[in-house]
């Protein structure tokens, strides 16, 4: 990912759940679970669509269908892989977000300033 396109903070949220659930991939629910439970952030299914097709147009993640479930009146779910390219971003990102704090001086600050 180069400098010119922009990786949003509710889209590295979207990333970073992603890697945290087994085997690194996942359909929409269990992405807005993460984000609930460990971001506090209580989003819609459909939010986070739209995040995960911004992130695959951009070759950051890429989807497959899974098996077609009775419990989803035979439809197959999509499921999210991070790709090799999202975690370069992320990285990115948060060497830009180091070099900012150095350059606000708040660097190895706690929060409570």
């Amino acid at each position: 990912m180069g400098r010119s396109e922009h990786l949003a903070a509710f889209e590295q949220l979207v990333l970073l759940a992603l890697l945290s659930l087994e085997e690194n991939e996942a359909y929409g629910m269990n992405i807005r679970h993460v984000l609930r439970d460990q971001a506090g952030r209580d989003v819609s299914v459909p939010t986070v669509y739209s995040a995960l097709d911004r992130l695959e147009s951009k070759g950051l993640v890429n989807s497959r269908l899974g098996q077609a479930t009775p419990e989803r009146g035979g439809r197959a779910k999509k499921l999210f892989r991070v790709e090799a390219a999202g975690v370069q971003a992320l990285r990115e990102v948060r060497q830009t977000l180091e070099n900012m704090w150095q350059v606000g001086g708040l660097a190895g600050e706690s929060s409570d300033r």
